[in-house]
């Protein structure tokens, strides 16, 4: 279960990359623009703003984000961007960081960019740091013979999440768009006693807790926590550092 609470508990550190991939996207006067994956609502309606006579579609898996959302004003249903197909007069497709809960994205960007019209936007952005140690050490914990049994099905065990902007780049000029690709990585300032873990627990750690009892998700997270605070150390004025790295596409269909 999605905590909008939790996840807005970093808003403005998780709202950047948003307003940097939306600020790439040339859209003057679009007729309809479409949030997938649109979570608590509070980047969506910046959309409105910047695009007040265009329809917003916001959609989202989660009905806790899509509840959260709502209370914003914003018509938000919830559906999996799976069985999402875009209205013909779609002229923008944002997704901010939701692709990469998605194993098959990339045959639905190319499905959905073939759908669109012409002169239509795709902007995108997929979170590029299932390797930081971070995520690396809920992979080790859960890989622990206490955990496995219970963890083995949670997202990001193995394999490729994200492609690499270059990749992404090529699967969507293949699609007949011209493309802008590329990938920033933020080091956010985190304050408090573990905030790694709170950073986590809005977003990586969302499967992980729903997998395990209450209890067991209380025995995990204390287990966790060392493996975190060891990787990442509190600097003398009480701060941590995280290195948040991310990939962007803005893409307009030819």
């Amino acid at each position: 279960m999605w905590d909008p609470n939790q996840y807005l508990a970093f808003a403005d550190h998780r709202g950047r990359p948003f307003y940097e991939l939306t600020s790439r996207t040339g859209a003057t006067a679009p007729r309809r623009v479409a949030d997938l994956g649109c979570g608590p609502g509070n980047l969506t309606v910046s959309l409105a703003k910047r695009w007040p006579e265009a329809t917003i579609e916001a959609v989202d898996s989660s009905p806790e984000m899509v509840d959260a959302a709502r209370l914003l004003g914003l018509d938000a249903r919830v559906l999996d961007l799976r069985d999402w197909t875009p209205e013909p007069d779609t002229d923008v497709l944002v997704s901010n960081a939701a692709l990469q809960w998605i194993p098959e994205h990339r045959e639905l960007i190319r499905r959905w960019a073939g759908l669109l019209p012409s002169q239509a936007w795709i902007a995108i952005q997929v979170p590029g740091n299932f390797d930081a140690p971070s995520h690396a050490a809920v992979r080790e914990l859960a890989s622990t013979e206490r955990w496995l049994p219970q963890l083995s099905d949670i997202p990001f065990r193995v394999g490729k999440v994200v492609d690499t902007p270059t990749e992404y780049a090529d699967l969507l000029s293949d699609a007949g768009c011209s493309v802008d690709a590329w990938e920033t990585t933020y080091i956010q300032q985190l304050d408090g006693a573990h905030p790694v873990l709170e950073w986590i627990k809005g977003t990586a750690l969302v499967p992980v807790k729903a997998a395990l009892s209450e209890e067991d998700w209380s025995r995990f997270r204390d287990e966790l926590v060392p493996l975190l605070d060891q990787e990442y150390p509190r600097r003398p004025d009480g701060s941590t550092f995280y290195e948040f790295r991310r990939i962007f596409v803005v893409a307009q269909v030819r």
